[in-house]
């Protein structure tokens, strides 16, 4: 069954993005720019500098592409420390994932 293949596949993907996108080889170099830009803004966002845009240009990502990066980016680590803030718990079923 195809679509089974696929979500094995997609599972797949999203547990290296989660471990080690760097040696994953479905993830192609323009991904893995995107995924080091978010790394960095989400671990130590004071060290980002123009530079870091720049890669992003570099590695093919037009302005709506880039601004929509850091706003997602952002978007979860704000919706983290909001439940983090107020003790929210996940959910069983998303805790179970």
């Amino acid at each position: 069954m195809q679509s089974g293949k696929l979500a094995a596949d997609a599972k797949g993907i999203s547990e290296s993005v989660k471990t080690d996108f760097e040696s994953e080889s479905r993830i192609d170099e323009s991904d893995r720019v995107m995924l080091r830009y978010a790394l960095k803004l989400t671990k130590s966002p004071q060290a980002m500098v123009a530079g870091d845009v720049d890669g992003l240009r570099e590695a093919g990502f037009d302005d709506l592409a880039i601004h929509d990066i850091c706003a997602v980016t952002a978007y979860f680590a704000f919706v983290n420390r909001i439940a983090d803030g107020l003790g929210v718990e996940l959910e069983s079923r998303a805790a179970d994932d």
